[in-house]
This record gives structure tokens, C-alpha cells and sequence, in this order.
């Protein structure tokens, strides 16, 4: 009986206590904007996360454009990476802007592709107008609503980065710094690589361009050397046949935001705080 008061009263205690907790408040990373691509058929959604000081300081920052920035997509991982890489001086502090994705094969593919690629993906081929929502409704809102420091750079991975690698062709001026990630140059019989070897005249920009590959076959590999040849000193090429084109994003991050956003720090080499570059364009 005794025993059974006991816990009768401990219990008691317990749930008043618990019931005396203050209740939990959520976790706020970033705010969310909702914009709208003309001949879209509905608005989507910009995020963005601040720099640790932001929002007790004064200081301008630059900005790093994220393709596939949704909740869902890539937004939480390259914020997390750019925090975590700020904190050890690896790369600048930089307001992150996610850019949702909601087809990502109409928004960042270019062409209509081969007959083959045209049945397999109906909605290829509308990346232009992406291309203007990012550069007339998103950059012009990033850069009214906070402190930017006219620094802007681009990152996404796959069809993301066929996208990238076509923005530094055809509007190169529109970033400071390109990072395409395993990009899938393979589209449409390696078109843009192609234009990129017969075309890229010495008039283009000088704008710095990431490329990377993973284990993803002889013609995609062959492709993006061909675009990071092209673009000679501009271009630093990533070759890492040992990650696959699933793994590559998450373990190559931190070093692309290195590259896409150095700093003036000197890392101890046992860090391994470099950008191994293969061939031109090589950064420490």
C-alpha cells in the first residue's frame, strides 16, 4: 500500500512538472518568399537563411543562388554546409537563396533534346524562362530585402548544373562564380558541351566556373571535360570516379563553396581544407 502511494505520488509529481514546462518554440532557419514565373502555372517558393550576425549587424554579404533550394530539395543541406564552412573561415559567410524547383526538367533544360529524350521528358526546354524569373524577379528581390554586397554566385547539381553550365554560355555575366556539380551534360547528344568547344569566343567572360564528375560514364565525363577545356583558366574540374552521381553533391559541397567563396584564411594541411582541381584553373 505504502509502495503504491509512492508511486501514485510520484507520478503526480511528474505530470505537474511536465506540465509546468514551458511548451516548446520552433526553430526558425531562414524566411520564405512566394514569387510567381510568368507562364507558370502557379507561384513558388524563395528561402532564404542568414548568416550567423546578420541580423545584429551591418555588415553586406554575398549572396549564393541555390537551384533546387526547396524545404524538400537541397536548400537545408547547402545552408547547413555554408554555416558549417563560415564557422571554420572555409568559405565567406553568404546569404543563401533557395530556389524551388516544381519540373525540373521544363525549368532546367534548354532544349527539346533527341527524339529519344523528347519522349522520355515532354517538358524539357523552358530554362530560358527560368533564367529570367532568376534574373528579373528573384535577383532584384534578394537585393532590395537584404544587405548584399554585390557578390553573387550560382550552385546546383545534375540537370541543375545543365542548367548552370548553360547560364555561363549564354549569360555569363549574371554571376561572379559558377558551381555545376556533376552537371548532365550528356543532354541532347552533348549539345552544350559541343557549342561550348566551337563557340566559346575570347571575348566571353572570364566568370569562374566549378565542373565536376562522378562514375557516371565515358560520354557524360567526356562532356563536362570538354566544357572545363574550353573554358580554360576559368574552369576548375572536380574528378572523382570514386563517388557515384548519388553520393557526390553532400561530400563535394564544402569544397565547391570554398571555391565558389574563398576566403583570405591559411589552413593547416592537415585540415584538408583544399579544391583539388584537375588541370587549369587549379585552386589551393
Amino acid at each position: 500500500m505504502i509502495l503504491r502511494g509512492f508511486v501514485a505520488a510520484t507520478a503526480l509529481s511528474l505530470a505537474v512538472s511536465a506540465g509546468a514546462q514551458e511548451a516548446a518554440t520552433p526553430i526558425t532557419i531562414g524566411q520564405s518568399h512566394i514569387l510567381a514565373m510568368a507562364g507558370d502555372d502557379g507561384a513558388r517558393a524563395i528561402n532564404v537563411f542568414l548568416p550567423q550576425g546578420y541580423e545584429n549587424g551591418e555588415d553586406d554579404y554575398p549572396v549564393l543562388y541555390l537551384l533546387d533550394g526547396g524545404i524538400n530539395q537541397d536548400f537545408l543541406h547547402i545552408s547547413g554546409t555554408a554555416a558549417l564552412n563560415a564557422l571554420w573561415g572555409r568559405s565567406q559567410p553568404a546569404i543563401i537563396v533557395g530556389i524551388t524547383s516544381r519540373d525540373r526538367r521544363a525549368e532546367l533544360i534548354g532544349s527539346a533534346g533527341n527524339a529519344q529524350e523528347r519522349e522520355a521528358f515532354p517538358t524539357a526546354g523552358n530554362a530560358a524562362a527560368f533564367r529570367t524569373f532568376v534574373r528579373d524577379k528573384v535577383k532584384p528581390l534578394i537585393e532590395a530585402e537584404y544587405r548584399t554586397n554585390g557578390t553573387d554566385v550560382i550552385l546546383g547539381e545534375s540537370l541543375a548544373g545543365l542548367f548552370i553550365v548553360e547560364t555561363w554560355l549564354t549569360e555569363p555575366d549574371l554571376f561572379d562564380a559558377y558551381g555545376a556539380v556533376n552537371p548532365s551534360l550528356w543532354w541532347g547528344d552533348q549539345a552544350l558541351a559541343r557549342s561550348a568547344r566551337d563557340g566559346l569566343g575570347e571575348g566571353h567572360s572570364a566568370a569562374r566556373l566549378l565542373l565536376s564528375f562522378s562514375n557516371e560514364g565515358p560520354e557524360t565525363q567526356h562532356a563536362i571535360e570538354m566544357v572545363a577545356e574550353a573554358a580554360g583558366d576559368s574552369a576548375c574540374l572536380l574528378a572523382t570516379p570514386e563517388l557515384t552521381h548519388a553520393t557526390a553533391y553532400h561530400i563535394l559541397s564544402p569544397a565547391v563553396l570554398q571555391y565558389l567563396l574563398p576566403t583570405e584564411y591559411e589552413f593547416e594541411p592537415e585540415w584538408g581544407f583544399t579544391v583539388p582541381c584537375a588541370g587549369q584553373g587549379a585552386a589551393e
